[in-house]
């Protein structure tokens, strides 16, 4: 009998202990997760078969419902001629591409280097892929063969040809 008793104590604590129940999210906890998460992802933009774009991130997500990806990591964005020559790199921290506009906004350490030789630096800069142009409203530097931009403001064609900086603050020749 003592056996028994000995054998069912430790049956009764258990059966006291009070049991955890998992936690559920909310609808308004649970909205706020990516429905599609991607991890050294490599996106392919094209256009009647010619590459435009071709993009490379560490981690990419989306919601439900929405047109945006968030990306986060490394971000290289190498873009070609219609051609289908390279032409710039833009390199950033973070990101988010835009399905309904086409724009793709960067942040955090933008630079972008063309295949002649010119280098845009700022925080915050947009690709917009229609009109293939590159444009910030933050603090820019540029930095050609010739000379060295600073300003406020800028927007140029993909490539980095043709380029103009809005308000500039400073201007030197190399």
């Amino acid at each position: 009998m003592k056996k028994i008793i000995l054998f069912l104590v430790p049956f009764i604590f258990i059966s006291c202990v009070k049991k955890i129940q998992p936690k559920v999210l909310g609808d308004e906890q649970s909205s706020s997760l990516p429905s599609q998460e991607s991890w050294n992802s490599v996106v392919t933009f094209s256009d009647s078969g010619r590459v435009k774009a071709i993009l490379h991130s560490d981690y990419i997500q989306t919601s439900e419902g929405s047109s945006k990806k968030n990306m986060k990591g490394n971000i290289v964005i190498n873009l070609y001629d219609e051609n289908g020559n390279h032409s710039s790199t833009i390199t950033s921290n973070r990101g988010t591409a835009d399905e309904e506009t086409y724009y793709i906004e960067v942040e955090g350490n933008v630079i972008v280097t063309s295949n002649n030789g010119v280098v845009v630096k700022t925080e915050k800069m947009i690709w917009n892929q229609d009109r293939q142009i590159v444009m910030s409203e933050t603090n820019v530097k540029i930095t050609s063969s010739t000379e060295i931009i600073n300003g406020v403001g800028f927007e140029s064609d993909q490539f980095l040809r043709d380029y103009k900086v809005f308000k500039v603050s400073a201007i030197s020749t190399r």
